[in-house]
């Protein structure tokens, strides 16, 4: 039986109204947000520092939970898994894009079962090592390796991680043969790389800045294309000769695919509002985040193009998982 064009349009009158009231409503309850990574790991700060503040901004309470291994993709799963009522959501690195060609048998497709929603800033990776290597530049350090190929190692917090491909494009472009060390998250790489048990680590520069001030560790420099805020006399990898060396480390903010499009909105709008406040600038300009403001639509085209971009490094590195 065809339906009276009034029901239609009473129809999907009501439909957008649903929309506009579950977009008004975010959040109805407390949100979990889970970090596929360690407490204490770059993305775990970034993610605590902006959330502290939307749980202030919405009245709700906003938990960050933990969830590391596997490269991100049990935390990535879980979040994949979860009901699309905006009160699960993801804040993962750029590894995001990685896992796409790292691991083939996920029980999830990136692209399908996750949306992005913003990025919460761009997070530098910086060369550090210990100050008992006697390695005190890039040139010093492509030196030693070359004259040595394949005893010096490199820490990473998982294979296909952005720490771990921000060493595979240092290492292909310098024409260096290093071996990647993984661990479960900075913590545990820093700790082998202030006894110099494991060589050099491009570490976010917000776990590393305490290290540095300290004189536990020492920077070389920084591997974004740009060099970074927090450290602003430290030159880019690409700056100290390493052609094709730049890698970008990001950290965003994603939900299960299926979540309302208002409520997507909704959240985008919150978080922005939260990274503007000057609180939440002030915070994360210590840590060394630069501002990388994309829109939901915005954002998942970069992560399409990256997600292909990677891809192509995977292959050329040789990255695989086992």
């Amino acid at each position: 039986m065809r339906r009276h064009p009034a029901l239609r349009i009473a129809a999907f009158a009501l439909c957008a109204l649903h929309g506009l009231a579950a977009a008004q409503t975010w959040p109805a309850k407390s949100v979990r947000v889970v970090v596929p990574f360690t407490p204490g790991s770059g993305t775990d700060i970034i993610a605590r520092t902006v959330m502290e503040r939307l749980s202030s901004q919405v009245g709700q309470a906003v938990i960050v939970e933990n969830r590391p291994g596997a490269g991100g993709t049990i935390g990535e799963a879980a979040v994949a898994k979860s009901d699309p009522d905006g009160t699960t959501l993801l804040v993962h690195s750029s590894s995001y894009t990685v896992t796409p060609s790292t691991y083939r048998n996920l029980a999830f497709d990136t692209l399908r079962d996750l949306t992005g929603i913003t990025p919460l800033g761009l997070l530098p990776n910086v060369l550090i090592i210990a100050p008992s290597k006697g390695i005190r530049s890039v040139k010093d350090l492509v030196a030693a390796a070359k004259a040595r190929p394949g005893s010096m190692n490199s820490a990473s917090v998982g294979i296909g991680s952005a720490t771990h491909l921000n060493a595979e494009r240092f290492r292909l472009g310098a024409g260096i043969d290093t071996v990647n060390v993984p661990f479960k998250g900075s913590p545990e790489a820093l700790t082998e790389i202030i006894t110099g048990r494991v060589d050099f680590y491009f570490c976010p520069v917000v776990a590393a800045l305490p290290l540095l001030k300290d004189g536990k560790i020492v920077a070389l420099a920084v591997g974004s294309t740009r060099r970074s805020s927090a450290l602003p006399d430290l030159p880019t990898t690409l700056e100290a000769g390493v052609s094709n060396s730049d890698y970008n480390f990001w950290v965003g903010m994603f939900a299960p695919a299926k979540t309302p499009r208002e409520s997507v909105n909704r959240i985008y709008q919150e978080t922005i509002r939260a990274l503007h406040s000057s609180e939440v600038r002030e915070k994360l300009a210590r840590l060394g985040a630069e501002p990388m403001e994309y829109n939901p639509e915005q954002f998942n085209a970069y992560l399409r193009a990256e997600i292909a971009a990677n891809a192509a490094l995977v292959k050329a590195a040789g990255i695989k998982v086992e």
